[in-house]
């Protein structure tokens, strides 16, 4: 019997397929979901492994079953599923473990509008129906069974995202794009069809294998052929996208990568140009720049904890026209506060596009300070590093602590945030300063302290 502790995450079910989660389980979900979200419809999409349709077929089954009508988009990325559900207004699935190993798989779901379904929003509840199922037997079909049908939405998917964006008088750029494989290889012709770019693409072949590299442009080794590319061709900057393509990732005409939290701070500055005096979330690891930037361009910084579900509940509840993370997820209002690299790489076209300078030199705005990126540890008592490390700082004069999400330590010219995995032994360390010398200087202060 499946272990679902091991499956059902904080956001999503995912796991290794066929060992941890197979077509029959696959079904159960899919009458869970419908039984707690109490939907009479839903859609479905899926990505390039070879294990995602028929594990989305499954779904589909086991939602028919239980009397909602399912309609499928086919291949599509993470963002494209919530586009489906925010302009049909349906509840969806979206079958993909981002940028996971070829053997996993998973489900990212949504109530209609896009509006996440986590642990406290459902998933737990659609866990114990299924648990239960597990153990009893499937439900009884409904009187009525929902029906299946297909709809290709990839065309108002690209219409929406080029709606806004104003890319009507961009210059001509050249753009190397990574697609690792992934989704990416399937929107990115659509999406930037028509504008004037040089799309130099790298690995646009949907491959479940992933054959070049892990799509998790994150981890800087799966970054080097896009950084190798653009230096090679002097393009003006490169896009790398995640499996699912609902991140991006940039880097200049250097091949130098762009620090989300830079454009983070850009595309705040362009939204709130649209969208004067209005409300920009940040996690508690962006930069200081993304606060400045927002309050400097007349917004109000909303700072939050790290995941998708916090971002987008404290947009739905301040009503935020943006929010981004150090992740490179972006979520905007206008897509139903939801995440979108696609949109966030629009953007970054359209800035560059819009003027003349080289990207490093239009981004050197908003990344003022230096970061040691994130840094993972791996130990055996989380907990009691974390409390070695608040003992080491909280009497020291000029220093702040906030545990909003693991603890933050904050000076005068430097900050540190220190967080445990909720999935592996590990603490994640980011620290800021405003020079190089002072971040490596704490940085080793703490991971001393924290390896010990």
């Amino acid at each position: 019997m499946a272990d679902l502790s091991q499956l059902v995450k904080a956001y999503d079910v995912r796991g290794v397929v066929p060992d941890q989660w197979d077509e029959s389980l696959a079904e159960l979900f899919g009458a869970a979901f419908v039984e707690v979200t109490d939907a009479d419809a839903l859609v479905i999409g899926y990505d390039m492994r070879p294990s995602s349709p028929g594990l989305a077929q499954a779904f589909a089954r086991g939602a028919a079953a239980r009397g909602a009508d399912v309609t499928h988009i086919g291949l599509c990325s993470t963002d494209e599923l919530y586009f489906a559900s925010g302009a049909l207004g349906l509840p969806g699935a979206m079958f993909t473990a981002s940028h996971n190993p070829a053997r996993y798989n998973g489900i990212k779901m949504c109530r209609a509008g896009a509006a996440p379904v986590g642990q406290d929003t459902g998933l737990a509840d659609i866990r114990a129906l299924v648990e239960r199922w597990m153990t009893e037997g499937a439900p009884q079909p409904a009187a009525t069974p929902g029906t299946v049908g297909e709809r290709d939405v990839l065309g108002e998917y690209a219409a929406h995202l080029r709606s806004l964006v104003d890319l009507s008088a961009i210059r001509p750029l050249k753009v190397v794009v990574d697609a690792g494989n992934g989704m990416g290889g399937h929107t990115v012709p659509t999406v930037f069809a028509g504008l004037p770019l040089e799309v130099d693409a790298l690995y646009f072949e949907l491959d479940g294998s992933f054959p070049n590299h892990e799509a998790n442009p994150l981890d800087p080794k799966n970054i080097v052929d896009l950084q190798a590319r653009v230096r090679a061709t002097g393009a003006d900057l490169g896009l790398a996208f995640d499996g699912d393509a609902d991140r991006c990732f940039v880097v200049d005409e250097n091949g130098d990568p762009v620090s989300p939290s830079a454009i983070t701070a850009l595309v705040a500055a362009r939204e709130l140009a649209k969208h004067p005096g209005g409300t920009v979330i940040h996690n508690c690891i962006t930069s200081w720049s993304v606060p400045e930037v927002v309050e400097e361009n007349g917004g109000t910084a909303v700072r939050t904890r790290v995941g998708h579900s916090f971002i987008k509940e404290q947009m739905a509840k301040t009503g935020a026209i943006f929010g981004g993370e150090h992740s490179a997820h972006y979520y905007f209002r206008d897509f139903w506060n939801a995440d979108t690299g696609m949109l966030a790489a629009l953007h970054v076209l359209a800035a560059l596009g819009g003027q003349g300078r080289p990207l490093s030199q239009l981004v050197a705005a908003y990344d003022r300070y230096a970061a040691s990126g994130e840094i993972n540890s791996t130990v055996a008592d989380q907990a009691g590093r974390l409390a070695a490390i608040k003992t080491a700082y909280e009497d020291r004069d000029g220093i702040t602590l906030d545990e909003l999400d693991g603890l933050t330590v904050t000076a005068a010219d430097w900050w540190f945030n220190l967080r445990a995995s909720n999935t592996e032994p590990l603490l994640r360390l980011n620290v800021e300063a405003r020079d190089a010398g002072t971040a490596a200087r704490v940085r080793d202060e703490v991971l001393a302290v924290v390896r010990a």
